[in-house]
C-alpha cells in the first residue's frame, strides 16, 4: 500500500525524529511511504542514508500534485492542507485516514484510540501509542531487540575515541531542554568517575555555561559529540549506564536500551508537562519495591520539577534490573507498526 504520513516540524526535533522512525519502520515491511514534511533539515544528520521506500516530499510546495494514497496519517494534529483535503473527497474510496497523536500514559489515552471523526465525506480515526493493550503500542521495529542483544557498548565507545578511563567509570549520557535543575545533577554525577557524552544544541550550551573551559568538575568529565543518526543514538543509549533524555523520540527509545534513565517532558508554561509526568510514573514504578519506587519518583520529579537540588540518585543495579524487568513488559505488547497495520488491514 501507498502510506502518506505528513509531519509540521514544530521545534526540536521529536516530531520528525518520530515520523522518520515510524515511515522507515514500514518502509522495512514491505510498504510504500511518502514523507511529506516542512523542513527535512534534520534528516541530514538523523537519516543520512535514507531508508528503501521512503520518499521525502517537501509541504506544502509538492503536495497539490500528488494524489492521496491508500493511508494519510496527519501526525500531531498538523492540520493537512485544504488540497490534500479536497483529493480525499475526491477520491472513490477514501484512503484510511489517520491522527496519530502524541505519546502519553494518562488515562484519556484508552478513552480516545481508535475513536472516528468525520471529515466531509471521509472519517479521521485517533490513534494513540501508548503503555496498555487499550492503545496503540510504542514504536518498535522488527529486530531491535535482537540488534540491542548483539551490542558491544564498550567496543562502540572505543571505535568513537571515547572509552572509559577504567572499568569503574560510569558512561551518562544527556540529551536534555534547558534545565535549572542540570547543575545539581553535575555536582552528584561528579561525586564519583564518570564520563558525560554530551549532546550538541541545548544539552552542551548548558554544560559549557556550567563547567566552563574546564569541561570537568570533580570527577567528572566531559566529551561533546556531534549529531547522531538515529542509528548512533540508539548505541550511545545503550553503552550508558544512565541516559538522560527528553520529549517522545528519545524517551521511547531509553526505554527500549533498558539501562537507568532520567526523563524530562516537554517544558509547558502551566506544567502541563507534570501530570503527564506523573501519569508515566504511576505505571513505570508499580512493580518497585516501596524504597526504590520513592528513589525514582524523586528523581523524575525533580528533574522536571527544575530543583535546585537533585535527590541521591537511586542505586544502579536495581535500577537497572527495575528497566530491565519495565522493558519486558513493555515488549508483550505490540508494537505501533504492527498494530497500524492491522487498523488499515480491518478499515478498508
Amino acid at each position: 500500500m501507498q502510506w502518506d504520513l505528513y509531519c509540521h516540524v514544530v521545534d526540536n526535533f521529536g516530531d520528525i525524529g518520530v515520523c522518520w522512525r515510524l515511515a522507515a519502520d514500514l518502509a522495512s515491511r514491505g510498504e510504500r511511504v511518502r514523507l511529506f514534511v516542512d523542513d527535512a533539515s534534520a534528516l541530514a544528520w538523523m537519516a543520512p542514508q535514507g531508508a528503501d521506500g521512503v520518499d521525502v516530499i517537501a509541504w506544502p510546495a509538492d503536495t497539490a500534485q500528488v494524489a492521496p494514497g491508500d493511508v494519510v496519517i496527519e501526525a500531531f494534529g498538523c492540520t493537512l492542507p485544504a488540497g490534500v483535503v479536497a483529493g480525499i473527497d475526491a477520491r472513490p474510496k477514501a484512503p484510511v485516514w489517520i491522527n496519530l497523536e502524541y505519546l502519553s500514559a494518562e488515562g484519556y489515552v484508552e478513552r480516545s484510540h481508535r475513536l472516528p471523526s468525520p471529515r466531509g465525506r471521509a472519517t479521521t480515526w485517533f490513534f494513540y501509542p501508548g503503555y496498555t493493550a487499550a492503545t496503540g503500542g510504542l514504536l518498535r521495529e522488527p529486530g531491535l531487540m535482537q540488534r540491542r542483544a548483539a551490542f558491544d557498548a564498550d567496543a562502540w565507545l572505543r571505535a568513537r575515541g571515547t572509552p572509559r578511563r577504567h572499568a569503574g567509570e560510569r558512561v551518562v549520557s544527556l540529551f536534555c531542554y534547558d534545565n535549572p535543575a542540570l547543575p545539581a545533577l553535575l555536582d552528584e554525577l561528579a561525586a564519583a568517575p564518570t564520563l558525560l557524552l554530551v549532546t550538541p544544541g541545548a544539552a552542551e550550551r548548558q554544560v559549557r555555561a556550567i563547567l566552563g573551559t574546564a569541561a570537568a568538575r570533580g570527577a567528572l568529565r566531559t566529551v561533546v559529540l556531534p549529531w547522531l543518526s538515529q542509528l548512533e543514538f540508539d548505541h550511545l543509549l545503550w553503552s550508558g549506564d544512565l541516559n538522560l533524555v527528553r520529549g517522545e523520540d528519545s524517551w521511547v527509545r531509553a526505554q527500549w536500551a533498558g539501562r537507568p534513565f532520567l526523563w524530562q517532558a516537554y517544558p509547558q508554561s502551566d506544567r502541563a508537562h507534570g501530570t503527564k509526568v506523573e501519569a508515566w510514573l504511576d505505571r513505570f514504578v508499580t512493580c518497585a519495591p516501596g524504597d526504590l519506587a520513592s528513589g525514582m519518583r524523586a528523581a523524575f520529579r525533580h528533574w522536571n520539577d527544575g530543583a535546585a537540588r537533585m535527590p541521591a540518585l537511586p542505586d544502579p543495579a536495581r535500577w537497572l534490573r527495575h528497566c530491565i524487568a519495565w522493558r519486558e513488559t513493555l515488549l508483550a505488547q505490540a508494537d505501533l507498526g504492527s498494530q497500524l497495520l492491522g487498523f488499515v488491514a480491518e478499515k478498508r
